[in-house]
């Protein structure tokens, strides 16, 4: 079971159908296994937290495999896209144009055009440009504007790259009424791996003191898109999808009022828990007689899926089958000829001493922004494989 505030850790999620599937097979190559059915439950818990107030947009960009869409199709998901190729991902397996918002606030302006062509509505800005764009090739769209989020108490908070401050979201709402647009409100992301709850309030309350300036200023805001942030396990407690999803729209409520329309974009709540990476052991080794640690290369890197290690923000669950041996630490890196390629140094992982080349290892809840973040064929290394069962 997913441990709540207070909790101890459990070691991992259980997840048998994953379970016996991998040990059922064998892999030439770094494979991610996805149970698609696992998928649903997320989507079931985290529906039954957010409740009718909101809609989840599931954001295509944490894992576009096409079973997963085809099943959320089913569920009544909507989606958020962040290209062309995730719009035309979406609406090929059955999504309705109503049900897709373009929420990337960096467009090209063909794409813009393509996807209102193809009965998409609802854009993204937080720029003049963008809103102009907007404009000329979605006539009367529906637009929101980011805000950017400056308090975030999120394992991984997001840069200074998207959303604007109050000024200039106040200013963007006037400026796409002259453009001949519908500013209906505003979104956010609290930022990535928020693990409980009770730390998006001091985001809500700083945003909405400008919702509520909006409204005062006389624009009729309907929609507040609160993005993602909803946590996976990866090692530390974190919140049951449910409870965690159910306070949220209580301090959102208690923060903006009532809002007539909610969106939701969680992409690493829905499916990180659903995958598991199957990889292998290349290289043990030591750099002297003088090394406190081990270093451990596997065959799957930063380049070959496991980008999220940067900075070591996400700390992936390891897991082999000698792990009732004494453990140490390690330096653990991947396989290609890029020293920018080591996967944790500053924190060293504790893996089983006995750890030789060849050896399987698990890397737990790695269904979000795995496959995505594969490069193409980095060093001749073949890109992730990806199965869904």
């Amino acid at each position: 079971m997913i441990a709540t505030v207070g909790a101890p850790a459990p070691v991992r999620v259980p997840t048998p159908r994953l379970d016996d599937y991998v040990a059922s097979q064998t892999f030439d190559k770094p494979t991610l296994v996805i149970d698609v059915d696992r998928v649903e439950t997320q989507f079931n818990a985290l529906k039954a937290g957010l409740g009718e107030a909101a809609d989840i947009h599931y954001a295509v960009k944490a894992n576009p495999a096409r079973e997963i869409i085809q099943r959320l199709v089913k569920l009544g998901s909507h989606f958020d896209a962040a290209s062309r190729g995730e719009i035309e991902l979406v609406l090929s397996q059955g999504a309705k144009p109503s049900d897709v918002s373009f929420g990337n606030t960096i467009k090209r302006a063909s794409d813009i055009a393509f996807a209102w062509n193809a009965g998409i509505t609802l854009f993204s800005a937080d720029a003049d440009e963008e809103l102009e764009k907007i404009a000329e090739n979605a006539p009367g769209a529906q637009v929101y504007i980011r805000l950017i989020v400056e308090v975030s108490e999120a394992d991984w908070p997001l840069s200074r790259k998207f959303g604007c401050d109050k000024g200039t979201a106040l200013r963007l709402l006037d400026y796409a009424k002259d453009l001949g647009l519908d500013p209906i409100g505003f979104s956010f992301h609290v930022g990535s791996q928020t693990r409980r709850a009770e730390m998006w309030q001091p985001t809500l309350g700083a945003l909405a003191e400008i919702w509520h300036a909006a409204r005062d200023a006389g624009h009729d805001l309907t929609l507040l898109n609160i993005g993602g942030g909803f946590p996976a396990f990866y090692g530390e407690a974190i919140e049951a999808p449910t409870s965690y999803a159910a306070r949220v729209m209580e301090l959102i409520h208690a923060a903006f009022g009532e809002v007539p329309r909610i969106m939701a974009e969680p992409g690493r709540g829905m499916v990180a828990e659903a995958g598991v990476i199957v990889s292998e052991v290349l290289l043990v080794s030591r750099k002297s007689d003088r090394d406190m640690h081990r270093w451990v290369y596997l065959d799957i890197g930063r380049f070959s899926g496991l980008a999220e290690t940067e900075g070591e923000a996400i700390r992936y669950q390891f897991e082999t089958a000698k792990d009732d041996d004494p453990t140490g630490p390690c330096i653990m890196a991947g396989p290609s000829c890029d020293s920018a390629d080591v996967l944790y140094e500053k924190r060293p992982m504790h893996l089983p001493l006995t750890l030789k080349s060849g050896d399987r290892v698990l890397i737990r809840n790695t269904g979000a922004y795995t496959s995505t973040y594969s490069s193409v064929c980095f060093n001749g290394f073949p890109p992730l494989d990806v199965v869904v069962i």
